[in-house]
């Protein structure tokens, strides 16, 4: 379904679904877990798929445009992504130490989320929440 809705997408912005484009998400697609671009070059290259480093880098903002992946750590220099096409929405607690990352759910937030922006009249589309610290191995 995520390749469709990709195809969708690229052709209401005048773009095709190229072999190099349709490599990457399906790669994105065949794991769950967060990843950065190296990473998944990396991936595509030890399969023996040929698809240029320049490729992933324009094709990872057509895929946050489209909604079938977010940008979900930002670190340093590199941002690190993960497909939601069709998944539940979760936050992240990550570790400054050691880079750990837990993915979490709150009813609670979420309800205070949509409560905060009622009352501002405030339609929300979506949130992005990091708590940054230290896990117990770390602490």
């Amino acid at each position: 379904m995520h390749d469709i809705v990709f195809k969708e997408f690229l052709k209401r912005k005048g773009l095709k679904l190229t072999t190099e484009r349709n490599a990457i998400l399906k790669e994105i697609y065949s794991f769950h877990g967060h990843f950065d671009p190296e990473e998944l070059l990396l991936r595509l290259r030890k399969k023996g798929t040929r698809v240029s480093k320049a490729s992933i880098y324009r094709t990872i903002p057509l895929l946050l445009e489209s909604g079938l992946i977010e940008e979900v750590i930002k670190v340093a220099k590199h941002s690190h992504y993960e497909h939601t096409y069709g998944h539940g929405h979760h936050d992240h607690m990550i570790c400054l130490k050691c880079g750990s990352v837990v993915e979490f759910h709150s009813q609670e937030l979420e309800d205070l989320q949509e409560k905060l922006c009622k009352k501002d009249g405030f339609r929300g589309i979506s949130h992005t929440l990091e708590i940054r610290g230290y896990c117990k191995r770390c602490r």
